[in-house]
């Protein structure tokens, strides 16, 4: 299945990096595009479980869903995703 989920806190090349390598690693994911124009990943999974595991990795990195809760915590998460993401495209 294909799908396109839009997030929050997504704000540069360096989320975007952090973002399609996490994903595009998870078992069952593929085709990882993440577009910060419109603050989305689409991507397709073949898993049954595979949604809800690019969700919780997207929450672990600290870009939650846009109807989710954004706190403190999950913004503060999603700088240091996005500055591991800048240094690894270095």
């Amino acid at each position: 299945m294909k799908t396109t989920v839009e997030i929050q806190n997504l704000k540069c090349s360096g989320c975007e990096s952090t973002i399609a390598k996490k994903i595009h690693n998870l078992k069952g994911v593929k085709d990882v595009s993440v577009n910060t124009n419109d603050c989305t990943v689409s991507f397709k999974y073949d898993t049954d479980d595979g949604l809800e595991t690019v969700q919780k990795e997207l929450t672990k990195l600290g870009y939650p869903l846009a109807d989710d809760e954004n706190n403190l915590g999950k913004k503060a998460r999603s700088y240091v995703s996005c500055a591991i993401g800048r240094i690894r495209k270095s």
